[in-house]
């Protein structure tokens, strides 16, 4: 093969490759939507052990600001995210039933999630962000029948950490 031939028409397409390699590897796909360490929280049946949509439930956070509704009446939810204090290392959300059989106080639960916060640097695209690894899990059983936490640590992942199983009746 001729030096020339080489220098001329496969130096060009060697470097147009190079480029096109390097350029894809710098872009924001890197980072997830989620730039938060937020926790995901799912809702399911206890009984059927399948995800559900609940209404007429307030969620929010206990001593936080008013604007901490995750959760208004007039929606629909089958999951929500929740933040967790990352000057804290506990918090806690509750849960008002307000259909009209449940609206009473008696019967709100509680979630207390106690937590270690560690700061991180994820990527230049994501910048920096906290990691939280939850060590305790408590919570009334009012209509929230048990609480699964498969992965203790909380990151930006838009994955499912905590299951909330209601009480839940089946029609026949």
């Amino acid at each position: 093969m001729n030096l020339k031939f080489v220098k001329i028409f496969l130096f060009p397409i060697m470097a147009s490759l190079l480029t096109m390699g390097l350029l894809t590897q710098c872009n924001t796909a890197g980072c997830t939507d989620n730039r938060s360490s937020l926790l995901l929280t799912g809702f399911y049946s206890s009984t059927t052990l399948l995800a559900i949509s609940v209404d007429s439930l307030e969620l929010g956070g206990v001593g936080a600001p008013n604007d901490s509704l995750l959760v208004t009446i007039d929606e629909r939810a089958s999951q929500v995210y929740m933040p967790l204090r990352s000057r804290d290392t506990e918090t806690s959300f509750y849960l008002h039933y307000a259909s009209k059989t449940l609206n009473d106080p008696a019967f709100d639960d509680v979630i207390i999630l106690r937590y270690t916060s560690e700061p991180y640097f994820a990527s230049e695209e994501c910048g920096a962000m906290y990691r939280y690894h939850i060590h305790e899990l408590r919570y009334t059983r009012h209509l929230i029948d048990s609480i699964a936490l498969p992965d203790s640590l909380i990151n930006n992942a838009n994955v499912e950490r905590m299951k909330i199983f209601f009480r839940t009746e089946t029609s026949q």
